[in-house]
């Protein structure tokens, strides 16, 4: 049987286009969404894409359930809480959460290469305060540009770093993600990092902008 990888926000860029390469990666692919009928047809759009794959749409609270194991949270950081709350009580016992929020000035009304610094110290750190202590939280995808992973024709070439508390948890996020060709994840240490990984996103915007590219990051010397 194939697992199913649940996206909330999966209408958005990053979202959908975690969706369309996770498709094409062999996983069954739950997108959600606020609004049941924007789900569904996401999710006809990445079928369009990815004819190979298998995707449904469904409400956030409903594509939680839908979950075997991971449940990637790609919403605005203005929409990261309510959307939280919204699903507190429809996590499954062994899930574990990715949160890939990053809290850019544009939640409230600045520029997308400009950071605002929550209180609990990073949008993964926030998001924590509002998923049940029972489901294992990760941060990460934070440098993987939506472009990029729109790009059905190229493999990513790049890396992405995760923080996170639960070792079962980073686990299960490593295995999901480095399914998709030539993304390789690295273990960046324990959830409070996530306020430096968080960071690099609007350096990048802004890198992107200037030089008009999609680029990410790599890290070298590493023997995996």
């Amino acid at each position: 049987m194939t697992e199913t990888v649940s996206i909330l926000g999966g209408t958005g860029n990053l979202g959908f286009g975690l969706a369309v390469r996770l498709g094409g990666a062999g996983y069954s692919v739950c997108v959600g969404s606020r609004d049941q009928q924007r789900a569904e047809e996401a999710a006809q759009r990445a079928a369009h894409l990815v004819p190979s794959g298998t995707f449904t749409g469904s409400a956030n609270a409903d594509a939680v359930g839908k979950a075997d194991s991971l449940v990637i949270i790609t919403v605005p950081f203005a929409s990261q809480l309510a959307t939280l709350k919204s699903i507190a009580d429809h996590w499954l016992p062994g899930q574990v959460a990715m949160d890939a929020t990053v809290p850019l000035a544009t939640a409230v009304g600045g520029r997308p290469t400009q950071l605002i610094q929550p209180w609990q110290g990073s949008a993964a750190q926030q998001a924590r305060t509002a998923i049940p202590d029972h489901v294992g939280l990760v941060a990460g995808l934070h440098t993987v540009s939506a472009a990029a992973l729109l790009d059905l024709d190229e493999a990513l070439d790049e890396d992405t770093l995760i923080c996170g508390d639960d070792r079962n948890a980073k686990a299960v996020a490593t295995e999901v993600l480095q399914s998709v060709e030539g993304l390789r994840v690295i273990d960046a240490g324990p959830l409070p990092m996530s306020r430096l990984c968080e960071g690099i996103t609007p350096l990048l915007i802004g890198i992107n902008i200037r030089y008009k590219t999609h680029a990410g990051i790599r890290l070298t010397h590493l023997t995996h």
